[in-house]
């Protein structure tokens, strides 16, 4: 078969905010200014509001936004003040200025609520899934939390349930139940650990610019945490953050078993459009897999619908559905048969259109050949694993070719073959340097 060299290459709050008690406690009270009419219209001011309700504690009219309480004796006026001064403490002690929505958004990050809340999707947070907004809006909370609370049907959207792969809007309202979180510990992390942690991520470099890179992901490393998950990219991704900059984010995910590019945002806004990129079908993905056998159509089209097996578990196995049925998406992917090593095994180039949980694992056991050490999925009867080739799923995102966040040109990155598949290529006899004619498939 001849070739040519492959490519080069997101607020309300609800709960207690961050606010203070005002000048000398909740039950404290404004130091007297002799007996003019200032005291008794606070006093007035604050029966009135007490009685509505509100906690007259937060409704000192000495204070602001931007500053603390002065000191007492700062605040003790002469006897002699005019009176159009007294006249209008009692407006500044009943309206208060609401927290603007930056400091609301602040404080929801700062702290996990008790009590129900509800959030406001904000501009730059368009578009995002319901349980991604909440991973940035909680950065704190486990992944595995949030996807409980979501596969629960804890939040709602607009008043409706949400789902996990619902996508939000700006000014959308989002209901929060009460979250719990075990408080950490106030010891720091160890300094030679966050060096190791960042190294590790830097090793694994491809390509890095000021608002991007793309790590090359090793097999068996977890994208994101889960139960019993300690180590993953996402957690490591701290140890890249830069003291008084912004935390290097997620843009996409592969399989915990799934090597290859992976790409990072390094800032929110170069996070929001690549992953408009991704929405938009403008980044073009390319795995290699060995899967069992060798399709009779050597170049074609899978198109199906996927659904859970089981919808409340984060990581069931994905089934082939009707369209209609509960919770099925459409998956589309195009493949081609790079090369084959008799009728045992063959080299998959796979080019997934739509981006489902599993697609290529379910649709490459769909036409009958499933990949090589899927645990999963992998369902041929009296299968012998060729002697030297790991059972370790055969996987790789070789390559992907997606606009830069802000300047729109083309970065095109490739990544090498693990190990365990770097093995198998050899043994098999595969080039890994051969043309692969998956990037002259139809997009449509």
């Amino acid at each position: 078969m001849k070739g040519r060299p492959p490519h080069r290459g997101g607020k309300g709050s609800g709960g207690d905010g961050a606010g203070g008690k005002g000048f000398g406690g909740p039950r404290s009270r404004p130091p007297r200014a002799g007996n003019g009419p200032r005291t008794s219209a606070l006093e007035a001011a604050r029966r009135a509001a007490k009685n509505r309700g509100e906690d007259v504690a937060d409704r000192s009219p000495w204070a602001t936004e931007d500053a603390a309480p002065a000191p007492e004796k700062a605040l003790r006026k002469p006897r002699s003040a005019p009176p159009k001064a007294a006249a209008r403490a009692p407006k500044a002690t009943v309206a208060a200025e609401a927290p603007t929505r930056r400091e609301q958004r602040a404080a929801a990050s700062e702290t996990l609520a008790t009590g129900v809340q509800t959030l406001t999707v904000e501009a730059d947070e368009a578009g995002m899934r319901i349980d991604r907004f909440l991973t940035a809006r909680f950065p704190q909370l486990p992944f595995a939390r949030v996807q409980s609370i979501v596969r629960k049907g804890e939040l709602r959207v607009d008043g409706k349930r949400a789902k996990p792969n619902d996508r939000l809007e700006p000014g959308m309202s989002v209901r929060v139940p009460p979250l719990k979180l075990d408080q950490p510990s106030d010891r720091p992390r160890s300094p030679s650990k966050v060096a190791g942690d960042a190294e590790f991520l830097r090793s694994l470099i491809l390509y890095e610019d000021a608002d991007m890179m793309i790590l090359n992901k090793p097999f068996g490393l977890a994208v994101q945490g889960g139960s019993g998950t300690v180590r993953h990219v996402d957690g490591l991704l701290d140890a890249l953050t830069e003291p008084g900059g912004q935390r290097p984010r997620l843009v996409h995910r592969l399989d915990k078993d799934t090597a290859g590019c992976l790409i990072i945002a390094k800032t929110r806004l170069a996070a929001a459009t690549l992953a408009k990129s991704f929405r938009s079908r403008a980044a073009r993905k390319i795995y290699w897999a060995l899967t069992a056998g060798v399709p009779r159509t050597r170049q074609g089209r899978v198109s199906t619908y996927l659904a859970k097996e089981e919808p409340t578990d984060a990581d069931a196995r994905m089934r082939i559905a009707k369209h209609g049925d509960e919770g099925a998406s459409h998956a589309l992917t195009y493949y081609a048969v790079v090369d084959q090593a008799a009728q045992k095994l063959s080299w998959l180039s796979l080019k997934p259109v739509t981006g489902r949980t599993h697609q290529l694992r379910a649709h490459a056991a769909h036409i009958g050949h499933p990949i090589v050490g899927d645990p999963k999925y992998f369902d041929v009867e009296n299968w012998e694993l060729p002697g030297g080739i790991q059972n370790r799923l055969h996987l790789l995102a070789r390559r992907i070719v997606i606009p830069h966040p802000r300047t729109g040109k083309p970065v095109d990155v490739s990544a090498p073959l693990p190990p365990h598949m770097a093995q198998s290529w050899n043994l098999l006899g595969f080039d890994a340097a051969r043309y692969d004619p998956i990037v002259e498939a139809p997009e449509a």
